[in-house]
């Protein structure tokens, strides 16, 4: 088997532009087994730490971060191609989290459970060393769903960020030691998945893996994690449905479904790219939908009226178009010409429920629109997909929002709404999507160990 060979440095590229941003070292699997070293030896005094200073540390973090959030919005726009309004939402949610997370360090309680003879208490201790893989969709953002939980819990966390957008992680890095995290405690691995990543995954003394990104490697992931018996929470891939009842506020949900599938150029596993239309109103959501799209403002990132950037990457813009015709009949929408890896909003109709481009993640600005009868055909549609994610579905029958998000496999359902992530709310995917949840009021229990601990109150035996 021929070995691939990886270049030292990563380049970033402005996916707007295609100029070189920033060379970045690559982490090497030695450097990967020096810094779980460092890990190890600053999680120790970490986790000795009371509850209320650990707590203080994360509080100060988030306030360095908020003093930054100008600086790394414009570092995500530049490596991501975000939109600055996106980008700066993101350096906050980043803030949230840390603040979030502070604050149930002193609730991260055990419990007392009656037995006979004697007192059972149990108490949640940190995992240890913890690896964080973050995807290049949302850097920031999704590298602290992982990162600011553990810290919480008492754990040190190693970060990869992906290939083309390690430039705000490792800012991250640098603002959490300017907060007075300890040296060690939260450390960043630029570098290559099969290379960097790997080391993570197989590294004996990491306990526990979080990797968001595509389905296929997050298999890899769990069968490399598994040989140890290690932890791993998984946030994967999503072809999610957005299902449109003829009762619905037809108008509504067709100003909002752009959006909800355009959002970062479609470069989210939550995107609503199956919109399923109740065939008595689909002729008339399509004459509502076609102006929202074709008029939607794709453009230079750094312009407040944009509402739609580039893909990240050649080789994303390269997979996206495979996906699509170009005699293919459907809504388009337009995208700017020359440098940049630029793609128009496209929705597609006359699609076959079972053609690739309706039942695979596109990971693009493209949707396709589905007929459906009834209410059992709508949900047949919507579970027609390995995965599980995410959905929306649009009825004024609260009856039969109920019945409906009761019988749609996934994480993560919005009625009349297209919310999927708050991050006081858990997060996760079911099916091909994912395993276990990020986010929300159990986030730190995730990264930590239960204990049991009984004491007699009996006395030794006569």
């Amino acid at each position: 088997m021929r070995t691939v060979p990886y270049e030292p440095e990563l380049r970033v590229l402005n996916p707007a532009t295609e100029e070189v941003v920033a060379t970045v070292p690559a982490a090497t699997a030695e450097d990967v087994d020096a810094a779980v070293a460092r890990a190890a030896k600053a999680q120790s005094g970490w986790a000795a730490l009371a509850p209320g200073d650990r707590a203080r540390t994360l509080r100060r973090f988030a306030a360095t971060v908020d003093a930054h959030l100008e600086e790394l919005a414009w570092l995500e726009v530049r490596e991501a191609g975000h939109l600055i309004g996106d980008a700066r939402w993101e350096a906050a949610n980043v803030r949230d989290l840390l603040d979030y997370a502070a604050g149930g360090v002193e609730r991260l309680t055990g419990r007392q459970i009656p037995v006979q003879g004697g007192l059972d208490v149990t108490v949640l201790e940190p995992l240890g060393v913890v690896g964080v893989i973050a995807p290049w969709n949302f850097p920031m953002p999704i590298a602290a769903w992982g990162t600011a939980p553990a810290l919480a819990a008492g754990n040190a966390v190693l970060l990869k960020p992906a290939e083309t957008t390690p430039l705000t992680a490792l800012r991250l890095a640098e603002l959490a030691l300017d907060a007075g995290l300890p040296e060690g405690l939260f450390q960043v691995l630029p570098g290559h998945g099969p290379v960097a990543g790997d080391a993570l995954v197989e590294h004996p003394e990491v306990a526990k893996i979080v990797f968001t990104g595509s389905t296929a490697v997050g298999r890899q992931v769990a069968a490399k994690a598994s040989a140890r018996l290690k932890r791993v929470t998984l946030e994967l891939g999503g072809k999610s449905p957005n299902i449109v009842f003829a009762d619905a506020d037809l108008e509504t949900a067709a100003a909002a479904a752009p959006m909800s599938f355009l959002d970062n150029a479609g470069q989210d596993c939550c995107a609503r790219t199956r919109i399923l239309v109740q065939r008595s109103v689909h002729d008339r959501f399509l004459e509502l939908l076609a102006p929202a799209v074709e008029s939607f403002p794709v453009g230079d990132p750094a312009d407040e009226r944009t509402r739609m950037g580039p893909l990240i990457s050649g080789s994303q813009l390269r997979r996206v178009r495979s996906y699509v015709p170009d005699d293919a009949p459907g809504i388009r929408g337009k995208a700017p010409e020359g440098p940049g890896f630029w793609f128009p909003p496209t929705v597609l109709t006359g699609v076959d429920p079972d053609a690739r481009v309706a039942v695979e993640e596109v990971f693009g600005p493209v949707a396709v629109v589905l007929p459906f009868e009834d209410e059992a055909d709508a949900v047949r549609l919507a579970n027609a997909t390995p995965y599980g994610l995410s959905g929306s579905l649009w009825t004024r029958d609260i009856g039969r929002a109920l019945r409906v998000s009761g019988a749609v496999r996934a994480g993560n359902l919005s009625v009349n709404s297209h919310s999927s992530v708050r991050y006081w709310t858990p997060f996760g995917g079911c099916k091909q999507s994912g395993i276990g949840r990020e986010l929300g009021p159990d986030a730190l229990t995730a990264f930590t160990e239960t204990k049991n601990v009984f004491i007699s109150t009996e006395g030794p035996a006569q």
